[in-house]
């Protein structure tokens, strides 16, 4: 019997992927968006999740083939990879914009350096179904009628 060894901090298991078609369209559901000239991040911050979680997406608008896109997709994750442990739990999706192939692997990281600033500083959506008490509501008296 094998043991699977502990995942380093800097890993990026299939548990810290999104997968799904669902997960993606929830994310773009009740996503906060955050842009730079090239990539677009939606992030989907919740309370009731454990780790930060990530999906790319390059079209082949982006760049026809496969080669490029990959590279993109490669650098992105690996930069999730460094920077998840301190972004809020929630899931996030980065959108690459047509245009990115030019850009040199610098260029790139550059780009998502502010991006995931910014995500650091969002705040947990609240809960589906909940909503927050409205001012003044609990000094109304109740009717007796």
């Amino acid at each position: 019997m094998t043991t699977i060894p502990p995942a380093r901090p800097h890993s990026f298991p299939p548990s810290a992927r999104l997968h799904a078609s669902a997960e993606y369209q929830a994310v773009f559901k009740g996503a906060k968006r955050l842009s730079s000239p090239h990539l677009r991040l939606h992030a989907h911050v919740r309370a009731e999740a454990t780790e930060p979680r990530l999906g790319v997406t390059v079209s082949k608008k982006v760049d026809k083939r496969a080669v490029g896109r990959n590279r993109i997709k490669r650098i992105a994750r690996e930069f999730f990879r460094h920077e998840k442990a301190s972004l809020p739990p929630g899931d996030y999706v980065l959108l690459v914009q047509p245009g990115a192939k030019l850009l040199s692997n610098e260029e790139i990281r550059g780009q998502l350096v502010p991006l995931f600033e910014r995500a650091r500083s969002l705040k947990p959506a609240p809960p589906p179904g909940t909503m927050p008490a409205s001012p003044g509501a609990s000094e109304r008296p109740a009717s007796d009628s």
